[in-house]
């Protein structure tokens, strides 16, 4: 197949904000308290059975150049400034000055056995963390785009606008509070543009039910005016725990990131070395518990996270009524309509954040539309700060991430099952 240079550019993010906006305050944490320290990430397929064709991964490695042409604007600097008041000037100074560079992305395409133009793909990204942890989501974007512009053309966009309507008006109608999670995912750049469209319109159409959020995405939430939703990704609890050591490495990274965020919204993401250490740990200072304003489930059994959250808060006194869990882990209306009914009884406030469902749902055009056309599984992870590796140690095992020997070696020290 021949690409026109109109066509690979069509996978790059036309814009620096086209990401995740946890990028963004993982950055300037990483700023203020690591600026030295240098990162490597690693990509990870976890699908064996689906492979890319060589052109793909030549196509997508191609288009890494064209990352370095996106700068901040002056209408996302000022969007910024008003949308994000926990921007500090100095941090948006550095971002307005930040370009990538993709001299720090290698890829490498590895043929199968059977077949010399379909394999895998490695990906690896390294540098200074603080310029490196902008890569993770827009290489997954772009490397999804052009996997179903090239490789997998069995889908159809047709449909696609009313069934994101449809999704986010029984969300709304059920009461449910939920945000847009779908860039790193996504089909395409167009596929979470007219997601978020559907979504704006069926709040408008719905006003006083449920509640829209906001989106991930800091550019899509500037286009639509919206909030750019974002908690805390798994990397900065691996970073900080591979720096700083694995002995209350959950405290450890939950303090360095209050330091950075005073004000908050404060919001733990509870799994990296599983739930259960963090729960312990976090228990240990019921002063930090009070001021975070709650807790986000991203792996393991949903249905047991809240009544577990229930029991620690009030094993050190804490009204849990007051605090929110946010679900994010492979969520469909369904999951979420369930977790909001109990969430409800138990009494939590419940949010939700939604991504592959949203930005990546189709069905395939030969199955007549009766099966789904698979997203890529895939995750970008950091693998070592300053030769340090990194790992995480999820409530779903098959999550699990990082050099074994360390992972063994941190179970050890928690406790955990080998």
């Amino acid at each position: 197949m021949t690409i026109e240079p109109e066509e690979l550019e069509y996978a790059v993010p036309g814009s620096l904000l086209d990401t995740d906006l946890y990028k963004l305050t993982m950055q300037q944490a990483v700023l203020q308290h690591f600026p030295d320290v240098t990162a490597t990430y690693k990509f990870t397929h976890r699908d064996a059975d689906v492979l890319f064709s060589k052109t793909c991964v030549d196509t997508f490695r191609e288009s890494l150049p064209h990352f370095a042409n996106m700068a901040l604007t002056s209408a996302e600097l000022s969007f910024l400034q008003t949308s994000c008041p926990f921007f500090t000037p100095s941090y948006l100074s550095y971002l307005s000055a930040f370009r990538f560079k993709p001299v720090q992305v290698s890829v490498n395409f590895i043929p199968s056995k059977n077949d010399a133009e379909r394999g895998r793909v490695d990906i690896v990204a390294a540098g200074p963390w603080i310029e490196t942890i902008m890569w993770e989501v827009p290489l997954m974007a772009c490397l999804s785009e052009t996997y179903f512009t090239m490789d997998d053309r069995d889908w159809s966009e047709d449909g696609q606008n009313q069934l994101a309507y449809n999704k986010a008006k029984t969300l709304l109608g059920a009461d449910v509070q939920f945000s847009e999670f779908g860039t790193r995912r996504r089909r395409s750049y167009a596929t979470q543009d007219l997601v978020v469209h559907e979504i704006v319109r069926a709040a408008k159409d719905l006003p006083g039910q449920g509640n829209f959020m906001g989106t991930s995405n800091v550019s899509l939430a500037m286009k639509y005016s919206v909030k750019p939703i974002g908690t805390i990704a798994h990397e900065w609890f691996m970073g900080v725990a591979a720096l700083k050591g694995y002995e209350h490495a959950n405290a450890t990274a939950l303090d360095l990131w209050e330091a950075v965020y005073p004000q908050g919204p404060l919001l733990a993401l509870t799994d990296t070395f599983s739930t259960g250490v963090f729960l312990k740990e976090f228990a240990a200072d019921p002063e930090r518990a009070r001021r975070w304003k709650g807790l986000r489930q991203d792996s393991g059994d949903p249905f047991v996270y809240a009544p577990r959250a229930k029991e620690t808060y009030e094993s050190i006194g804490i009204d849990h009524r007051d605090k929110t869990i946010i679900y994010s882990d492979s969520l469909d209306v369904d999951k979420a309509l369930r977790l909001k009914r109990q969430c409800d009884e138990v009494g939590f406030i419940p949010s939700f954040g939604i991504g592959t469902f949203f930005t990546n749902d189709f069905r395939s055009i030969s199955s007549g539309g009766k099966s789904k056309s698979r997203a890529l599984n895939m995750v970008i992870k950091l693998s070592s700060v300053d030769g340090k590796p990194c790992i995480k140690i999820s409530d779903e095992i098959t999550k699990n991430t990082g050099d074994r020997e360390t992972v063994n070696e941190v179970k050890a020290l928690y406790g955990l099952p080998l």
